[in-house]
């Protein structure tokens, strides 16, 4: 599994990216691509809606199941990775390069984690 030390990590498997001027990436972990299998439809929000700490932005449907994608910062999507509309298969082949949304504006956060806490997390889990 690979969890890099420069990300945040939320309890239901989202990753958290600090960029420039407070705007945040927030993407699928590599725990939870592997965990969903194959992935092949992703429907994000659109730009302009606002994404609250601990709810719901996001699905995703893999050959398994469609499951929810949970915003660990409450702000504004300033941008939705528009890729991953036509190629949701990026998801599951670099993780953390494969982001779906930045939120600006944020005034809040979940609970995160750092890399050892969200291992441990994972290691719970299995």
């Amino acid at each position: 599994m690979n969890t890099p030390n420069t990300l945040k990590y939320s309890k239901s498997h989202e990753w958290v990216k600090e960029l420039d001027g407070g705007v945040v990436e927030i993407g699928l972990t590599d725990y939870a691509q592997d965990a969903l299998g194959s992935l092949v439809f992703v429907n994000l929000p659109e730009e302009g809606d606002p994404v609250t700490a601990g709810e719901t932005f996001a699905d995703v449907e893999s050959v398994k199941a469609v499951s929810d994608v949970y915003s660990p910062v409450t702000g504004e999507v300033l941008e939705i990775n528009e890729d991953l509309l036509d190629h949701p298969e990026y998801i599951n082949e670099d993780p953390y390069g494969a982001w779906f949304v930045r939120v600006g504006n944020v005034t809040e956060y979940d609970e995160l984690l750092d890399a050892e806490g969200y291992e441990a997390l994972c290691a719970s889990e299995e």
